[in-house]
């Protein structure tokens, strides 16, 4: 069993290019494998390894300077979901694309009991979902705007035509928590006072409240591309794209000409042979498809909620195939 964290921590780094050589390296020597991201504004980063990689990992970062109170997001799962390390530095550790956006100036941080309070309550509130359509897709909190964005950085334009009253209380939340930390100040810096994030996100969420109000899954950045969040309400809210039936995998079209990144279900993808249309199953440039492999993956995620969940499910799919 391996273990994989998603965290981020906003703190002024004098020189990222000095900083990110480093932390490579340590993560090299570690054998950690994952995505982290390092600029002038902190750290963000997912990354895998086994327990004691990611302990010694965790202990570094709490080492460095401004970065002691670090909060790690945390899973399981019996494989690593990267297939290397990643680790650059960027502009920004989350693209906005706007100037001067300080998180010290940010909303109020609900803790995921709080959340599901004010969810419960009957207050009235406007919820955002600050994270890509992709994403919302195949998962989100009843009631939740989902804005039809291709990226974070068309969130400013989006709220600039979304007609929000300033008076309304705003609820927010992203997978983890770092795309709220920067759309609450602009919300704020734009007129509205009662700016609401939650804190942790979706995978904190999920841990701390049983998903409890969130309809779907929960897309991911790593190998895995989906997990659950609510083990109660676990049916597919999307559609295979090929067969029109309810669905909630992601692959990349087999013509790497394409491959572009959608919903399609195990039938779906032995009719396409991983393709998302015709034109790209006769391509040239496909990839041999192999489903068996391609979805297995996606049946790792039973372990997100242990052994007798593990077990439950497991029954449940072999007297569905029976």
């Amino acid at each position: 069993m391996y273990e994989v964290i998603l965290y981020y921590k906003f703190s002024h780094i004098k020189n990222p290019e000095k900083f990110c050589k480093e932390h490579k390296n340590f993560c090299k020597e570690l054998g950690l494998k994952g995505r982290i991201y390092i600029s002038s504004e902190g750290l963000n980063g997912t990354a895998a390894g086994t327990k004691q990689q990611v302990d010694a990992y965790k202990k570094y970062v709490w080492s460095l300077d401004g970065f002691e109170e670090t909060e790690f997001k945390q899973d399981q799962s019996d494989y690593i979901p990267f297939a290397k390390l990643i680790c650059k530095v960027r502009e920004e550790i989350v693209a906005l694309h706007v100037e001067g956006v300080d998180p010290k100036d940010g909303g109020r941080h609900l803790k995921p009991n709080e959340w599901r309070n004010v969810m419960e309550s009957g207050e009235d509130y406007v919820m955002i979902d600050v994270r890509n359509n992709y994403e919302s897709k195949i998962g989100h909190f009843e009631g939740a705007l989902t804005p039809d964005l291709d990226n974070f950085y068309d969130f400013p334009q989006w709220l600039e035509e979304a007609n929000i009253p300033k008076n309304k209380k705003v609820l927010m939340y992203c997978t983890g928590g770092i795309r709220c930390e920067k759309f609450s100040v602009l919300m704020k810096e734009e007129g509205w006072n009662d700016v609401n994030q939650l804190h942790g996100g979706i995978l904190n969420y999920a841990k701390e409240e049983d998903g409890a109000h969130f309809k779907g899954k929960c897309f991911v950045f790593d190998d895995r591309l989906i997990v659950p969040v609510n083990p109660k309400d676990l049916a597919p809210i999307a559609k295979c794209e090929i067969t029109g039936k309810p669905a909630d995998t992601y692959v990349n079209c087999a013509n790497m000409e394409c491959n572009k990144l959608f919903v399609c279900s195990e039938e779906g993808a032995h009719i396409m042979d991983g393709c998302c249309s015709e034109e790209c199953k006769k391509s040239e440039y496909k990839r041999p498809f192999d489903a068996e492999n391609a979805f297995k993956p996606f049946r790792k995620w039973y372990n997100y909620f242990g052994e007798d969940f593990k077990q439950r499910s497991l029954r449940q799919e072999e007297h569905a195939q029976s």
